[in-house]
C-alpha cells in the first residue's frame, strides 16, 4: 500500500524545505489512509470470515507512511495484530537532486542532470541513478534484502498476512522482487495512486484491491 496524499503531492516546493522523511500528510491524506483502512478490514472479513491469523503491519520510518498506518489503525485495527517498522521500506533517495524541482535542475546541476539524462536514455531510468542517490535498481535490491525478515517472520512465527505501507517506486520494486518480474515491466508500470492497495497472494500479483487517489 502506498501512504496518503501527502503535503509534498499537494505542492512539490515543500520538499525545498522540508526533509522528504519529515514530509507529512495533508488532511485529504489522513481520510484517504482510513478509508483504505476500511477496504482493508473488508478484505479479511470476506477472505477469512471468523479466522483471526496473525496479521503484521510493516511501515516505512517516514513522517508520511507512520501516519498512514496511524489513520489505517483506526478502521483495521481489529484484524491488524501488531506493527513494526522497516528502514529498508523507505522512499527512492534522490541525492543531490533532493528537494530541486525538475525544471530547475539543468541550472543547478548542469552536469550531473545532464549525465543523469544520458544515463536514462542509454539503459532507462530503472538503471539510472541519482547523483549521491538511489537508482531504482539500487531501491529493488534493498527491497529485495527486506524479504529475509518476512520469511524468517513466515517460518520462525508463523506470520504470513502482511500488510506493507510504503511508497510508489517501493511499491513497485516490491512487487516487481516479490513475483520475480523484469525491469521491463517495472519500467511500464505506473506508480500507485496515494492509498492503493496491491494484494500479493504467494508469487501471484493479483492486482489493486482499492485504487486509492490520483495526486492533485
Amino acid at each position: 500500500m502506498r501512504h496518503g496524499e501527502s503535503l509534498g503531492n499537494v505542492d512539490p516546493m515543500v520538499h525545498a524545505v522540508t526533509a522528504d522523511h519529515a514530509v507529512p500528510l495533508s488532511t485529504r491524506g489522513i481520510e484517504q489512509a482510513r478509508d483504505a483502512g476500511t477496504q482493508i478490514a473488508k478484505f479479511y472479513a470476506d477472505q477469512l470470515g471468523d479466522e483471526r491469523p496473525h496479521v503484521r503491519l510493516w511501515v516505512s520510518p517516514y513522517q508520511r507512511t507512520r501516519q498512514t498506518a496511524d489513520a489505517v489503525m483506526e478502521t483495521a485495527a481489529p484484524w491488524i495484530t501488531d506493527r513494526v517498522e522497516h528502514i529498508l521500506l523507505c522512499e527512492q533517495q534522490f541525492g543531490l537532486f533532493d528537494g530541486v524541482p525538475e525544471e530547475d535542475l539543468p541550472k543547478r546541476f548542469p552536469n550531473e542532470h545532464g549525465y543523469y539524462q544520458m544515463q536514462c536514455r542509454f539503459g532507462g531510468k530503472f538503471w539510472a541513478r541519482m547523483p549521491q542517490g538511489e537508482s531504482r535498481f539500487d531501491v529493488a535490491k534493498r527491497i529485495h534484502q527486506a524479504f529475509g525478515t518476512f520469511h524468517r517472520d513466515a517460518l520462525e512465527h508463523g506470520i504470513r498476512e502482511l500488510v506493507v505501507i510504503c511508497h510508489g517506486v517501493t511499491l513497485r520494486a516490491f512487487v516487481m522482487m516479490w513475483c520475480h518480474l523484469s525491469p521491463e515491466w517495472f519500467e511500464h508500470e505506473k506508480n500507485p495512486n496515494n492509498c492503493a492497495i496491491r494484494v500479493l497472494d504467494a508469487g501471484v500479483d493479483n492486482g489493486y484491491l482499492f485504487e486509492g487517489a490520483a495526486p492533485r
